[in-house]
């Protein structure tokens, strides 16, 4: 049974296990359970981006530990193989990378197994090729770091087109979350709030903080006092 997301648009922190320690994953999730609105999974295949961490059968583990909402973010080529084996190990969402291609059909497959569909972009990636799919997504995702590996700098130069998605997601009144990943900090969150942003995921900022938990709910309090 799918773990509720919360309303669209709401403000929520997703810490990602990508920062964690992968020895004690189970641990890690612990930690912030009790303050993070979502857990955001990084999938790598190695193929798709230079690093490969997890799999289905990690996302089982976890999910008998965790009754938090998982936002599995698939940084993969061909996700479309592995969606169903993600749903039946506990996945709530699924990310595919409109680079990939096969965008509408992989976001069809997504709804046809219960999971809310999500739409990553690269920083490079314009607007103009997530903006046909927008009525199909519960979740765009703006990639603010190039995706393999954590703890890059923010690249700020993404912002107009978190700004673009959101402004045409308000047009459309449509009822999707906007989350940014890379670089996200009690810094730089702030600056993606303020350009329509309201998923924020983190993971050297939080995991990489002696008390993960107060990272994150400092990272809550600087979207709410921007």
């Amino acid at each position: 049974m799918a773990r509720d997301p919360g309303v669209p648009g709401a403000l929520k922190i997703a810490p990602s296990l990508l920062s964690a320690d992968f020895g004690s994953l189970a641990e890690a999730v612990g930690e912030v359970a009790n303050v993070a609105d979502w857990l955001h999974i990084d999938v790598m295949d190695a193929h798709f981006v230079p690093n490969l961490t997890v799999g289905p059968p990690v996302v089982a583990s976890l999910r008998r530990h965790s009754g938090l909402y998982f936002d599995c973010h698939l940084m993969m080529t061909d996700p479309g193989d592995y969606l169903e084996a993600f749903r039946d190990a506990g996945a709530d969402g699924c990310t595919v990378h409109v680079e990939v291609g096969r965008t509408g059909e992989l976001l069809d497959e997504c709804r046809a197994l219960g999971l809310r569909a999500g739409l990553a972009a690269n920083p490079d990636t314009p607007f103009e090729a997530v903006e046909p799919y927008l009525d199909k997504v519960d979740l765009v995702l703006c990639m603010t770091v190039f995706p393999g590996f954590g703890g890059q700098a923010f690249m700020a130069e993404v912002l107009p087109k978190v700004t673009e998605v959101r402004r045409r997601l308000d047009e459309r009144r449509l009822a999707v979350d906007l989350e940014v990943d890379g670089g996200i900090d009690r810094d730089s969150a702030p600056r993606a709030a303020a350009a329509g942003a309201n998923v924020f995921v983190a993971g050297s900022a939080i995991f990489g903080s002696e008390r993960p938990w107060d990272a994150t709910e400092e990272i809550r309090a600087a979207v709410r006092g921007r």
